[in-house]
């Protein structure tokens, strides 16, 4: 990154990026509060840095060793000047991470316009925050219920239709999962935050569309990845120039014979680690991570404790009737427990410094 003076001109920040597109690379301009920064995006290793030291306004240019360099806390922090600097995400009124716990709520799958209302009604009761809702369903059988989304635009748009406005009716910002490239351009008319599920984590070219568009973006970590292909992924969205980027820890593959414990292994331990790497906010999905209700509340706790900005829960009025995922949906009742424990849990633990 070339760390510009606080004096340099506009002309001289043009220069730096003129050059650098010179060498084939993309320019990340990112402007603080008390300096310009400016990232380069793509192969570094041809690029002469001693020429880039001596042009006017730079004021220094530093190597970033870690393979997620612009969204790493040391990129943020150079710009920012501030060592404990993190992002905060607003959507409307809602301010994701440095602050409350957000609660994302919803069904696991959006079945038809009463089901949604009626669930839409009942979290914003419950005191959650975002209305989550399935309408593009990755499944691994393609015999199982691919949402309402998965057979046709048409039905996919009305679905769509529908989270827009059980979000204006109850006073929701609502996110949604895309699929697949096909989907981006159409689910953001429609919806506030696009989410990439943990089989699309490591599909470049869908993050590089999502990154594109000027909606933030909920990206799941995989179930089989690493703390740093996790964060290296999520750079191909920040590379687009697009760094409202909501990272979601769900679990991780389990070892040996435990699945039939829990669906996954929830890695808390991803939650601090991840804010000392990253100025980005991480949220906790308790749900596919234990995929088991009676699970839920102590897990959401724990998450909060450990310092996650959120949590993403799936949430029916009858979880027996739930065409997927059933088996790790609560009640509204259930949510609004839980949101009041996590409360009371998020204000006796301090936020922790991460610099």
């Amino acid at each position: 990154m070339m760390i510009m003076k606080r004096d340099a001109t506009d002309e001289d920040i043009k220069r730096v990026i003129r050059e650098i597109k010179v060498h084939g690379l993309k320019a990340d301009v990112s402007r603080g509060d008390f300096r310009t920064v400016i990232g380069l995006v793509g192969d570094e290793s041809k690029v002469p840095f001693d020429n880039f030291a001596i042009m006017p306004g730079v004021k220094e240019v530093v190597k970033i060793e870690t393979p997620y360099k612009l969204i790493s806390r040391e990129y943020g922090r150079a710009a920012d000047g501030l060592s404990g600097a993190s992002k905060t995400i607003d959507i409307g009124n809602i301010h994701i991470g440095n602050g409350e716990p957000i609660i994302m709520a919803g069904p696991c799958a959006v079945e038809n316009k009463k089901q949604l209302f009626m669930i839409a009604e009942a979290i914003k009761k419950a005191g959650a925050h975002i209305l989550r809702g399935g309408i593009f369903k990755p499944r691994s059988s393609v015999h199982s219920f691919q949402g309402v989304g998965g057979s046709d635009r048409k039905s996919a748009e009305q679905a769509l239709k529908w989270m827009r406005d059980a979000g204006k009716e109850y006073g929701l910002p609502v996110v949604t999962e895309v699929r697949g490239e096909d989907h981006v351009d159409l689910a953001a008319e429609y919806v506030d935050i696009l989410q990439i599920g943990s089989r699309n984590m490591y599909n470049q070219d869908l993050l590089a569309k999502v990154g594109k568009k000027n909606k933030p973006v909920l990206l799941k970590r995989h179930f089989g990845a690493g703390i740093e292909e996790f964060l290296s992924f999520a750079d191909y969205i920040a590379a687009e120039g697009n760094k409202d980027i909501i990272l979601c820890e769900r679990g991780i593959v389990p070892v040996g014979k435990g699945k039939e414990y829990t669906r996954y292994t929830l890695d808390l331990a991803a939650v601090p680690v991840i804010k000392k790497e990253t100025y980005l906010p991480i949220i906790i999905d308790p749900s596919h991570s234990t995929g088991r209700r009676d699970l839920i509340f102590s897990m959401s706790c724990a998450a909060i404790a450990a310092g996650a900005d959120g949590l993403m829960i799936e949430v029916h009025y009858n979880p027996q009737e739930a065409i997927v995922d059933g088996r790790q949906t609560i009640t509204p009742g259930e949510l609004q427990d839980i949101i009041k424990a996590c409360r009371k849990i998020h204000s006796l633990v301090k936020p922790g410094v991460y610099a």
